[in-house]
């Protein structure tokens, strides 16, 4: 077995030159893009894109549509409220026929 030799300075920058070397040479030899999947590419991030607003644009309408439905649901409670009879009304009431009970006696 061969021993551990530690490399110098010169061996690693020797390294680092091949290996920069081989990057180039294996970006240089892609082929270059064609222009039909390019702008088919494009189309297809649009339509993903269009999908993807309409379908956050239809959850914003539906949040806005159960905040509107939730705000009605309150002031219809809230009027149902103001419209119940308060216990000065129902004692008024209760007093009326107590009155009526004793004018029939």
């Amino acid at each position: 077995m061969k021993p551990y030799k530690d490399p110098s300075f010169q061996d690693r920058a020797a390294s680092a030159a091949d290996a920069k070397r081989k990057a180039l040479e294996q970006l240089k030899a892609k082929p270059p893009l064609d222009e039909a999947v390019v702008a088919e590419r494009a189309a297809a991030q649009a339509r993903r894109q269009a999908a993807a607003a309409e379908k956050s644009a239809s959850r914003k309408e539906a949040a806005e549509a159960a905040r509107r439905e939730k705000a009605s649901a309150a002031a219809d409670q809230a009027a149902a409220a103001a419209s119940a009879p308060t216990d000065a009304d129902r004692k008024a009431a209760r007093d009326a026929r107590y009155a009526a009970r004793k004018a029939r006696k």
